[in-house]
């Protein structure tokens, strides 16, 4: 979330950036300006009634070294409405705290001076392509009729065992899934990426400490009961390990990566374009993660785009970057790219993964902060990326491979899978 220094010390500036996410923010940036100013005069008379406490005090005692019994209980019955006095200052304070919480997790990250106005997914910017679009006859079938001709997917039977959204793969179809996985983590380990495997389940302060909280309840699965959520990335779990973590500078940069299934509601979508693994509530990602210090969060997210572009041209498949504009990105983020990659049975692009860098929004969530040269506690900079997602990934490879022999299975995969060709 944005720090009460950040909107004290360019409140406009604040207000015009969330303009370009469609976000009016003046009346709550207003707010928490009027209830700071509140807080510190609150701040300032719970201090002087505490050092006046701590000076009426010691005067009792000398009081009643004194023998002075009469002075001293006077002085100890003011000490105790000066106590009551305290006990309503920091309610007051703790309820003005609480209001500017709230308030300041009301608020949308701002996005960086590198992202787009704009109001919707067609105000994107595509920023880069590559890639050999295929050559597919008339005929081709999308991925859903070629996962039950070769019998590698079972959607049929996934919605018997759970429901619509989660689907069943069989045989060859569960060893490319499998081999995907295995061929993106070693990938990010060979980027410098040190895997580690997450929780699938998360509590509230994760999920708040990431932003999911309170921005997208609706979406994820909540078993609450324990109170716990189901992860919708491994985003959440694994930039929770340095939830109220003081680092290092030599610690920094930090690279993680994880394989997780995620879950995600997807409440409201519907037609042509989720049929399929277009769009499934329990799918497979890898992820990477990154903290940095605030001067390399930019350079970082230029490795972490490069490294998502590598696998997409050693797939095989064709790619394009897109630049999101300000209306169609997240809540907590301060840039986002989008990889899509073309689907040709579909004659469409599929997201594959996002790219993004919070700046100190989630690390102000997290009180994820380093020590710098001067050895005081500093916000870090977070920064996630998909890397990537299977399911759309599968979609793409199913459709753009089909030959008359079968799927043709690309060569970076064939010594996980075992196998050269579905058929």
């Amino acid at each position: 979330m944005l720090t009460i220094q950040q909107i004290k010390e360019n409140p406009q500036y604040i207000i015009d950036r969330l303009m370009v996410k469609g976000f009016d923010g003046k009346e709550k940036i207003e707010a928490i300006l009027s209830l700071d100013e509140r807080r510190r005069a609150l701040q300032l008379s719970a201090d002087t009634i505490a050092a006046s406490l701590n000076k009426s005090a010691a005067e009792i005692g000398k009081l009643m070294k004194a023998g002075e019994r009469e002075a001293a209980e006077v002085a100890k019955a003011e000490v105790a409405k000066g106590k009551e006095e305290q006990k309503k200052y920091a309610a007051e304070l703790e309820a003005v705290e609480k209001e500017i919480l709230d308030l300041r997790l009301s608020i949308p990250n701002i996005p960086c001076e590198a992202v787009p106005e704009g109001k919707t997914a067609e105000d994107n910017v595509v920023e880069k392509e590559g890639g050999v679009m295929p050559n597919l006859p008339a005929d081709a079938l999308p991925h859903w009729e070629l996962a039950k001709k070769y019998n590698i997917i079972d959607f049929d039977l996934g919605v018997k065992i759970a429901g619509a959204g989660f689907p069943l793969y069989i045989g060859k179809g569960a060893r490319l899934q499998r081999a995907l996985i295995q061929f993106f983590l070693d990938s990010a380990n060979e980027a410098g990426y040190l895997e580690v495997q997450p929780p699938y389940v998360v509590n509230e302060a994760s999920g708040y400490g990431t932003g999911q909280l309170p921005d997208k309840e609706g979406q994820m699965y909540h078993a609450p009961l324990d109170n716990l959520y189901l992860i919708p990335t491994a985003e959440v779990p694994v930039t929770n390990i340095y939830r109220d973590v003081i680092l290092n500078d030599n610690q920094l940069p930090i690279k993680n990566c994880a394989y997780s299934a995620c879950w995600r509601r997807e409440a409201g979508s519907y037609g042509k374009d989720v049929r399929g693994l277009n769009r499934l509530h329990q799918f497979d990602k890898v992820e990477i993660v990154r903290i940095e210090k605030p001067k390399n969060s930019y350079a970082a997210l230029e490795e972490m785009k490069d490294h998502v572009q590598s696998l997409l041209e050693r797939l095989g498949l064709p790619w394009h970057i897109l630049r999101l504009c300000g209306g169609d990105m997240s809540f907590t983020s301060a840039i986002t790219f989008d990889f899509e990659v073309y689907s040709a049975a579909q004659q469409r692009w599929l997201e594959v993964s996002s790219v993004s860098n919070f700046e100190t929004y989630q690390a102000s969530r997290l009180k994820c902060r380093y020590r710098g040269e001067d050895k005081k506690p500093q916000l870090c900079h977070t920064l996630n990326g998909s890397a990537l997602a299977l399911p759309r990934i599968v979609a793409a490879i199913l459709e753009n491979n089909q030959t008359p022999e079968g799927i043709v299975v690309p060569e970076c995969l064939r010594k996980y899978t075992g196998f050269d060709i579905i058929n």
